[in-house]
């Protein structure tokens, strides 16, 4: 069964941001200071940072964390798993904001940057997982990215913010079907290494 808070599911997000920049430190902090976290439960530790709350509120918070370490023009990548619905989750550790408006859009949607991504679905508990995976693949076409095959992912490659909607719908059409669904990505930008 999936946790619940009010009347919406508790999506949660763990994220890592790697800076290959001798400023790493001043990169990844001033990214999680400037980001509005208020309508998200944060917990940030020498490992990874975890927020908690609407999943429209997850999303624009990671992201929104991504574009202002990456419009440094340093090489980031942000590793995480988004997750919806786990029976094992609890309700404490939340903050569900009843308003459905994103504090951090109108910050970084002007933000422009290529960056090439690699995503995983995982929905719990259904056997036709792979159907439900395909659906979204093929979707994910026609949202403004190149996608292309993976070993144990798909690949995205286009704009950041394009990336993130096309996860986000992504993960959001999953988990109105499968209660307990997860997805891991690793997003990079200005890397030195060419696309293989």
């Amino acid at each position: 069964m999936a946790m619940e808070c009010g009347t919406e599911r508790i999506a949660g997000c763990q994220f890592n941001l790697s800076v290959m920049s001798d400023d790493f430190v001043d990169v990844i902090l001033g990214s999680l200071d400037t980001v509005d976290m208020s309508k998200v439960w944060r917990d940030t530790d020498d490992v990874t940072t975890c927020v908690r709350g609407r999943l429209e509120h997850v999303f624009d918070v990671v992201k929104a964390v991504y574009m202002h370490a990456v419009k440094t023009g340093k090489h980031v990548e942000m590793s995480g798993t988004f997750s919806i619905g786990c029976p094992g989750d609890s309700s404490g550790d939340t903050y569900m904001d009843a308003t459905a408006e994103r504090m951090n859009e109108a910050n970084v949607s002007d933000i422009s940057q290529k960056a090439g991504c690699k995503f995983a679905l995982y929905p719990m508990n259904t056997s036709n997982y792979m159907d439900v995976i395909y659906e979204q693949i093929d979707l994910s076409k026609a949202r403004g990215v190149e996608v292309s095959p993976s070993h144990y992912s798909t690949r995205l490659d286009g704009e950041v913010n394009d990336i993130y909607k096309a996860m986000e719908e992504a993960f959001t059409k999953v988990q109105e079907v499968v209660s307990h669904t997860t997805m891991t990505f690793t997003i990079s930008a200005n890397s030195p290494s060419s696309k293989k």
